[in-house]
């Protein structure tokens, strides 16, 4: 059996990264309807086997994330996705959180529920193949937030999450996300962050939480979104790193960053500076774990109808190729406006696209 740390090294090894394809079923349904998509279980199916049948996609993505309703789901030739996934080369991973529900006694603040019941769904989810699991906590910045006691609260069941995970032989990604909402500062998304992740920590280390065998997934560090300065792409760079560095241990294998509502375009940019001016001092790998970034683009081209299958896959290559040449530092408007495919993947495009006729 593959170990938690050789899992988690594998996770963000070669350049590669995580693809999340988790939305609930509310969040997939508002996205379809902004594109006149059906809002049905067998439309979301629809959607994630054009993800999983992308050709060359485990070129840079080394795992994805799945939803409850999509790990009970088969392709269309009855392979159930995570089995789907792992032929692919791709690790299958599962969202486990039941969301960020209203904190009691704290206005405005969130707690991420899902800790009952757990341990079984995740022996459920490692019976179904899933070798990561992932929780989301949120933290919004405000005059008065986030609080000490929603700080505490949210580290504190990702830390439980985690330790639960690991006892069920699977990867935790642990995802404190400190959102991009708001007219906050560079500066203050930095100390906000910070103060974030050495909570976070903290807890961790009080549930022993085997941090080899862990995966990070925050935030950059970024102004808001209404925030009248916005920092270059430089730094940025500079700003998350300096924050990682002060707040995360060398013994994390690998930080994965979520994309947050950043365009696929800048998102690339932001990742590749990180690792341009400071991968020789980095004691982790700094990836991607996009989502919107990657899909946006697809979802965009398919439209829900399976004549564009193709063309919608081809963006998702060309989306993820572009994430894992900012992983390895290549990143560039060259890269971004190369959407060639090798000769092979052309080659598995076109037996695809016969075979779905």
């Amino acid at each position: 059996m593959q170990t938690l740390e050789a899992t988690a090294k594998m996770m963000v090894a070669d350049g590669k990264g995580l693809l999340a394809i988790d939305e609930s079923t509310e969040t997939c349904n508002k996205r379809f309807a902004k594109w006149g998509i059906p809002q049905t279980a067998e439309s979301h199916r629809l959607y994630r086997e054009l993800i999983v049948n992308t050709p060359g996609l485990s070129e840079s993505i080394s795992g994805a994330i799945l939803y409850d309703e999509t790990i009970r789901q088969e392709m269309n030739d009855r392979i159930p996705f995570a089995e789907a996934l792992a032929a692919r080369g791709i690790i299958p991973g599962i969202k486990v959180d039941l969301g960020a529900k209203e904190m009691a006694a704290f206005p405005g603040e969130k707690v991420t529920e899902g800790l009952d019941g757990l341990r079984a769904r995740l022996a459920e989810y490692a019976q179904m193949g899933a070798r990561f699991a992932k929780w989301r906590a949120v933290f919004a910045i405000g005059d008065r937030t986030p609080s000490h006691g929603c700080v505490e609260a949210n580290a504190h069941a990702l830390a439980r999450y985690a330790a639960l995970c690991q006892e069920a032989g699977l990867v935790p990604v642990v995802e404190p996300e400190v959102l991009m909402e708001g007219s906050h500062t560079l500066d203050m998304c930095s100390e906000v962050t910070e103060r974030v992740l050495r909570s976070v920590f903290r807890e961790l280390y009080a549930q022993r939480v085997k941090l080899e065998g862990m995966i990070l997934k925050p935030n950059m560090v970024l102004p808001g979104v209404t925030c009248p300065v916005q920092e270059s792409v430089e730094e940025v760079a500079d700003a998350t790193v300096g924050c990682l560095l002060r707040s995360v241990p060398a013994a994390v294998p690998g930080v994965v960053f979520l994309s947050g509502g950043q365009s696929g375009e800048l998102a690339s940019a932001r990742l590749n500076a990180m690792n341009v001016r400071h991968k020789s001092r980095l004691p982790w790998e700094l990836s991607f774990s996009f989502g919107r970034a990657i899909q946006e683009p697809a979802l965009e081209i398919w439209h829900g109808n399976q004549a564009n299958v193709i063309p919608a896959q081809k963006a998702l290559y060309h989306r993820a190729k572009c994430d894992r040449a900012a992983h390895r530092g290549e990143y560039s408007a060259t890269v971004e406006a190369d959407h060639e495919m090798s000769v092979q993947d052309e080659v598995d495009y076109l037996a695809y696209a016969g075979g779905a006729r």
